[in-house]
Parts: structure tokens; C-alpha cells; sequence
């Protein structure tokens, strides 16, 4: 766990969350700043900074955060209507909390 870390403290249970689905593995929660009707966060329990940091013993957890997505994706409602999944990488690429994270968004009437 990273000391300064607002998902590592959400995984430890030392911050509030609304979460909507857990495992072993990784932590599901609403993001506090929705930019959609559903927008959640993918978060692997796992301190990784961000894509960049991915090492090989990582990217079977990358899977599971892809099919937690589609999990809770289908729990929403939003899975037959379309969503996005979405990764902010490095400032320049929008990321804002440095541990990875996926998006979750959804739920738009088009």
C-alpha cells in the first residue's frame, strides 16, 4: 500500500466508498466526479502507478479488470445499451490518481 494513496486507502477500507463489486483481486466503486449517468472505477487491489507500470506478471489482472468491468457493466443495466472503458495514462494522458485504474462509463440515453 502506498502511504499517500486515495485507492490504496479505499482497498484498505480506510476511506469511504460506495462500492458495488469486490473480489480478491480488485475493487469496484462509484467515481466521486461522475462524468456519466454510470461511471465506476475498475481498481486492482494491487498498488501498479499506472499502464506504464504494468509488469508481465501483471497482465492476467488487466484481464480480470476488463471481465470485472463487463460483470458489473451487466449489474448497472448499462451492457446491452453500450459503455465505455477507458484508461487515463500519465498526466498528459488525463490520468489523475496514480494507481491504475479503468473507467467505467455509461448509461447515456442516445
Amino acid at each position: 500500500m502506498e502511504q499517500d494513496c486515495i485507492f490504496c486507502k479505499i482497498v484498505a477500507k480506510e476511506s469511504p466508498a460506495d462500492i458495488v463489486y469486490e473480489n480478491d483481486k480488485l475493487v469496484v466503486f462509484k467515481d466521486i466526479n461522475p462524468e456519466a449517468p454510470v461511471h465506476l472505477l475498475v481498481v486492482p487491489k494491487k498498488h501498479i502507478r499506472s499502464v506504464n507500470d504494468i509488469e508481465p506478471e501483471d497482465q492476467a489482472l488487466v484481464g480480470e479488470m476488463v471481465a470485472a468491468a463487463k460483470l458489473v457493466a451487466a449489474q448497472e443495466g448499462i451492457n446491452e445499451s453500450g459503455y465505455n472503458l477507458l484508461f487515463n495514462v500519465e498526466r498528459g494522458g488525463g490520468q489523475i490518481i496514480f494507481h491504475l485504474h479503468l473507467h467505467l462509463l455509461g448509461g447515456w440515453k442516445r
